[in-house]
């Protein structure tokens, strides 16, 4: 058994490759989409979004775990981004040596100083997951981030399960078929999309989607964007060159773009130093957040998103702060972390930095950078270390423990890739859609799950980044 599709359909050759066929066309049916790598610009050319032919196992308690727990970092990600103090002492060291950071952070603090325009708060994240396989041989879930900025693939993902419930079907796995779980976050973050535009209260103003010149993953925002649509909300899709050229704040701080009132500036485009391509890119930014419209995230949530919150929040006492008469919440939420350490000058940071040096294997050390392939693994652990270790450089790191999974066979469908058995690893994200009204907490919902599978020879990477594929839980 390869934890969940028997052996024999594993190694039916045959079989495997009639699968395979009938994969590829249930994905391109279903509209498991992206744009082809080479012609980006150009909307004719596509393929299916890249995808293993079975679902992977995941036990059903773990599933359960993350998808509980989703409510309460809703609502962890909400207060810390209302505490500035917290912010300001977590993010202090970061800001002397990242720029990146940096500026982000005086963003936030000018709209601090000038007063927030708008008290409805729009919050759509993703809690990823890794599952560490224990001495006793369960498994324990462990957050890798929590990404509160452009969360991705809630919409291709919400046409997997009918991708391989056919597929089992075809393979004669109807049992199987029947337990791929109902899934579309597309709808869960669009419903919350929806409820701020309403709470804005203009009938006549748009949902702008601000994204990059050219995209490969367009179609992930196009079911949401559908979504929408459905519902008489209109949607524009803008980049920062437009908002540069057209976009102004009338006396009430009303944002205008291309002459459209804009209700929600939905952020598919940011999250990168290379996507603020000049001054006019930064200029762009702040103009937003000093706006009437509900930012999704707005810079203070975007800032909650770095690895050093992160670290931060697994420092003892810290989540009692936000939770300080539920116990159990911080419980839940604990139950979660891995180790994590921290890199600052001083006596804690030389011990990380030792612990790494000694043993890299253990590790893994991150940047404050989202999008995937970021992170650092390995005998280069030390070659990074060395060079900074007597410096403040160090900071702009965190150090965490490496998630040890377990490896599950599967084919992974890639265009012009050959299709072999692999090994693989897995990583399982929850999707939260939040939407606050000054102290109101208006909604608050677990909205989906994301399954990212990739051959276990790779340490890091998301789709996107070409290394993980689209899956679904099977659960066990």
């Amino acid at each position: 058994m390869a934890q969940g599709i028997p052996e024999e359909v594993m190694m039916n050759t045959a079989l495997i490759k009639d699968l395979a066929d009938v994969a590829k066309d249930a994905a391109l049916l279903q509209g498991v989409l992206m744009r082809i790598q080479e012609t980006p610009n150009s909307s004719e050319l596509v393929t299916y979004a890249p995808l293993t032919l079975f679902p992977t196992p995941v036990p059903k308690a773990v599933f359960h775990q993350a998808i509980e727990v989703q409510t309460h970092y809703n609502i962890l990600v909400d207060k810390i981004s209302q505490d500035p103090d917290f912010l300001q002492g977590a993010l202090a060291s970061t800001i002397e040596v990242d720029d990146f950071i940096a500026r982000l952070f005086k963003i936030h603090q000018q709209i601090l100083k000038e007063g927030r325009s708008q008290s409805i708060i729009l919050g759509l994240n993703r809690s990823d997951y890794m599952l560490d396989l224990r001495e006793d041989g369960t498994s324990s879930l462990k957050q890798i981030e929590i990404n509160t900025f452009a969360a991705s693939f809630g919409g291709l993902s919400s046409r997997m399960a009918d991708v391989h419930r056919h597929i089992l079907n075809v393979a004669g796995r109807l049992e199987e078929s029947q337990r791929i779980l109902n899934n579309n976050p597309a709808a869960g973050l669009a419903a919350a999309i929806a409820k701020a535009w309403e709470l804005y209260g203009s009938e006549r103003a748009v949902i702008m989607f601000l994204v990059e010149e050219s995209q490969r993953n367009i179609f992930d925002h196009r079911y949401i964007e559908n979504e929408l649509w459905k519902r008489n909300i209109p949607t524009i899709r803008k980049r920062f060159d437009d908002v540069c050229k057209t976009g102004s704040l009338d006396q009430d701080k009303r944002l205008f773009v291309d002459g459209c009132e804009v209700a929600v500036v939905y952020y598919r485009n940011g999250y990168m130093p290379q996507n603020y391509v000049s001054e006019q890119s930064w200029d762009a930014r702040l103009l937003m957040e000093r706006s009437l419209a509900v930012k999704c995230p707005d810079i203070s949530t975007h800032l909650v998103g770095t690895k050093k919150v992160q670290q931060v929040l697994a420092k003892p006492g810290v989540l009692e702060k936000f939770f300080p008469e539920q116990p159990e919440v911080v419980e839940q939420i604990r139950a979660t972390f891995a180790g994590l350490y921290t890199l600052d000058m001083g006596p804690e940071g030389d011990r990380t930095v030792a612990m790494a040096l000694a043993a890299p294997d253990r590790f893994v050390l991150k940047p404050q950078r989202e999008g995937g392939g970021n992170n650092i693994y390995g005998s280069e652990i030390c070659q990074v270390l060395e060079r900074v270790k007597d410096s403040k450089e160090r900071m702009a790191y965190i150090l965490m423990d490496k998630i040890h999974p377990t490896p599950v066979l599967n084919y992974l469908l890639r265009r012009d890739a050959p299709l072999k058995l692999t090994n693989c690893l897995s990583e399982l994200g929850a999707f939260g859609a939040y939407v606050r009204q000054g102290k109101d907490m208006v909604l608050n919902k677990c909205v989906g799950h994301l399954l990212r599978t990739k051959s276990a020879e790779h340490s890091d990477g998301g789709i996107a980044a070409g290394v993980a594929l689209l899956d679904n839980p099977l659960l066990v």
